[in-house]
């Protein structure tokens, strides 16, 4: 018989455990995330496995890496998680929480890709509140949040500042990204060779993502694409005419793979790069109720978008 943290209403800071060691892939980053000693996470996961009779992760030598049981408990654990910041939105809602607004600075891939997402879920529950959108050059996001223009800043590759304060990180897969009848399509990963005989549409020098490509190019072969642009809107666009193949984060095209217009594939290569996203604010100043709601709802969302099938 399974213990009361393993039945469907899990303890909600168990599931915060789950979570993040699954984001994270480490008991200790998890721990240090969460403010918590490492041994208190270990000790919840190890009793949630005896209890279940199975692993939920598999141990590796760099971290771990939820096994297939694992991920059907995720998936329980992640909307189990939504609902309770649904409850809480209408508590807040009760504490006369739900109007005001609250600005974010961001970098143009991400205003492109998953914070529509965001802030439509976000607005269903709370619409009274007004969302205000920064779309910044990346040098400048950090600047505008410590300036008090912005309430939350959402970007990739902060620099390190002690006036920052992080309060999640999102760590993507970075893929080929092309139409579903593309000849690449279909395969379990492809490699940056294999892509180079099609037209590339990729990211131009003022994204941080093209630094991240060129480093995938074999040594000695031609990288060169036939469309260059700051735009993900128009890299998403032309992608879903085959042959052209573009390169993106996996949670930038999750509601393009929902509605099948494009695949996503992840890139071999990539597997020691790691594209992170940080949500931040100001370390010395407190978020105000709308802020704090639309942090939980970028939190849940981009979760959400990790984990498309």
């Amino acid at each position: 018989m399974m213990p009361e943290a393993a039945t469907p209403m899990l303890h909600h800071r168990l599931l915060g455990y789950l979570d993040e060691v699954a984001r994270s892939g480490s008991i200790r980053q998890a721990a240090k995330r969460l403010g918590v000693a490492s041994s208190a996470v270990n000790r919840q996961i190890l009793a949630l496995e005896e209890a279940m009779g199975t692993p939920l992760f598999e141990r590796l030598p760099r971290g771990l890496r939820l096994t297939a049981a694992g991920e059907v408990l995720m998936r329980h654990v992640r909307d189990t998680l939504n609902d309770h910041e649904r409850m809480l939105a209408q508590v807040a809602a009760l504490k006369g929480l739900t109007r005001g607004e609250v600005t974010v600075a961001t970098m143009v891939s991400i205003a492109a890709g998953v914070l529509p997402g965001v802030i439509r879920a976000f607005r269903e529950t709370h619409p009274h509140i007004v969302v205000k959108v920064m779309v910044l050059p990346a040098e400048a996001i950090a600047p505008a949040l410590l300036a008090g223009e912005a309430d939350l800043a959402l970007a990739y590759r902060f620099p390190p500042d002690p006036r920052l304060r992080c309060i999640a990180e999102f760590e993507h897969r970075l893929g080929a990204v092309m139409a579903p009848d593309h000849p690449l399509n279909g395969r379990y990963q492809v490699r940056m060779a294999d892509c180079l005989a099609h037209p590339l549409v990729v990211a131009d020098r003022s994204m941080t993502l093209r630094t991240v490509l060129e480093q995938l190019v074999p040594e000695g072969a031609s990288f060169t694409p036939v469309v260059e642009t700051n735009s993900l809107e128009l890299m998403k666009r032309l992608a879903q005419t085959s042959p052209h193949i573009t390169f993106v984060n996996l949670s930038d095209v999750g509601e393009e793979i929902r509605r099948g217009v494009l695949a996503f594939t992840p890139l071999a290569d990539a597997g020691a790069i790691i594209q992170r996203a940080s949500l931040m604010q100001r370390a010395r100043s407190a978020l105000d109720g709308p802020a704090h709601l639309l942090a939980i709802r970028i939190q849940a969302e981009f979760a959400r978008e990790s984990t498309i099938d």
